[in-house]
């Protein structure tokens, strides 16, 4: 949950580790959303005109589908109303700071940060160095 209450008031957030190794997956703009797209951990579905995304765990990712494998996930722990301003900024920033490339998908109560898996200890530290905590599970 964010915590301050003025302007420069510093946002903590904290995250949560996902279970599990991820990869995000491209398919054709009409493709069908496959069977195995579905499934435990997290999955998170995005059509556009230009491509079919699916970002699911990566051992049900099928040989010769597109795919950028080895990606580690953390859970922001909200939820978080759709008012609050600066949540993702200021997880992303410290990100950004360090050089840490992200993937972010929002649900409806909250957001799931990506980063590369050999990257997500720095990624952990950039974190809690910033003011926010990384917990495991969830």
């Amino acid at each position: 949950m964010a915590s301050g209450t003025g302007p420069k008031a510093r946002i903590s957030v904290t995250l949560r580790v996902l279970a599990g190794s991820y990869a995000i997956s491209r398919l054709a703009p009409d493709a069908a959303i496959p069977d195995w797209a579905d499934g435990p951990g997290f999955v998170s579905i995005g059509r556009t005109a230009e491509e079919l995304s699916i970002l699911c765990e990566a051992e049900r990712v099928p040989f010769g589908i597109r795919s950028e494998p080895g990606w580690s996930g953390f859970r922001f722990v909200g939820p978080f109303a759709f008012g609050e301003t600066g949540i993702a900024a200021a997880v992303l920033q410290p990100l950004a700071d360090a050089g840490i490339g992200i993937l972010l998908v929002s649900t409806f109560d909250t957001d799931h940060l990506f980063v590369k898996t050999e990257q997500a200890g720095r990624a952990a530290e950039a974190l809690t160095a910033a003011g926010h905590v990384v917990a495991p599970g969830g």
